[in-house]
């Protein structure tokens, strides 16, 4: 464990002389790879950055100039249904609008799940996740962020991803990070996937982590609005009523959850907006950046 975690600290340092700079998820073999004939792609696609075919996870850091840092940090997760990353509008935009906030940023490009390229795929999206988590905070202390400010955000399937990474916390799939802390402080859920049960769930999301004939129990262990308990961390939420992809009671259903374990948690669904809006909605005035701050500050994660 200890040569593990000088590895990574070795790795971060080498790639911390600059802000905006990418680093591979692991150190040394990447866990449950398998040789592949899968190559990762990238393309534009109306204007939004799409990367297909992820097997080598990597972490971009965001960093804030030293003298604007508030010692609070956010690993983002961006969307795709878990057959792409949509890694510019849900990614590199939502970092560097934390950065002018003075919030260091890590975007994480998780492997997409493939029974080709890996074992056990449904479980690796959230290996990557947890991992990415436990190195932001191995090496806090060079990044000048305080451990206890650690926060997730997470954009339709990247944030049915988040909201796994808060309920599953105790839960390490590697058992390298048996005993490391793996919660997040807050988490912030843009129009997420939570849910795999049928009624409300995004089917595309569902079939390519778990498959499409799945047994119940995965269903139920990756439909997170059945996993929180008293230890979830607070949430802030952002969905669109006529969302026609991720139906709103997603939202609603994690946030009914907190509220009955009396969690903190704030709950913004607007009348329009539909689907991956990103930062920007355009239907209303409203910045639900802004009010995401203002939550952030109010719980004194800022």
């Amino acid at each position: 464990m200890n040569k593990f975690i000088t590895s990574i600290a070795i790795m971060f340092s080498f790639f911390s002389v600059n802000a905006q700079k990418t680093m591979p998820l692991y150190s040394g073999a990447i866990p449950n790879a398998i040789p592949c004939q899968v190559k990762e792609t990238s393309s534009t696609n109306n204007g939004i950055l799409i990367i297909g075919g992820v097997t080598q996870p990597t972490l971009t850091a965001y960093l804030p100039p030293k003298n604007k840092r508030n010692g609070t940090a956010v690993l983002v997760i961006p969307g795709g249904g878990y057959w792409i990353v949509a890694a510019g509008h849900e990614g590199e935009d939502i970092a560097k609008a934390f950065n002018e906030a003075g919030v260091t940023a890590f975007v994480l490009k998780y492997r997409i799940p493939n029974d080709a390229c890996m074992t056990d795929k449904m479980f690796v999206p959230l290996m990557d996740a947890q991992q990415a988590l436990f190195t932001i905070r191995q090496n806090a202390a060079e990044y000048g962020i305080d451990t206890t400010k650690v926060g997730v955000i997470g954009f339709s399937a990247g944030g049915h991803l988040a909201a796994t990474l808060s309920t599953h916390f105790d839960r390490p799939v590697r058992s390298e990070l048996a005993g490391a802390n793996l919660r997040p402080n807050f988490s912030v859920l843009v129009y997420p996937v939570i849910s795999f049960n049928p009624a409300i769930a995004h089917m595309g999301s569902r079939e390519n982590l778990i498959g499409k004939n799945a047994d119940e129990k995965w269903v139920h262990y990756f439909s997170n609005e059945e996993q929180v308990t008293a230890q979830t961390p607070p949430a802030f939420f952002v969905h669109a009523s006529d969302d026609d992809a991720v139906n709103p009671a997603n939202s609603i259903a994690y946030y009914t959850k907190l509220q009955q374990l009396k969690i903190p948690a704030e709950l913004h669904i607007y009348q329009h907006g539909g689907h991956g809006f990103g930062l920007n909605n355009k239907t209303t005035q409203d910045k639900w950046f802004e009010s995401c701050l203002n939550w952030l500050r109010a719980n004194h994660w800022l």
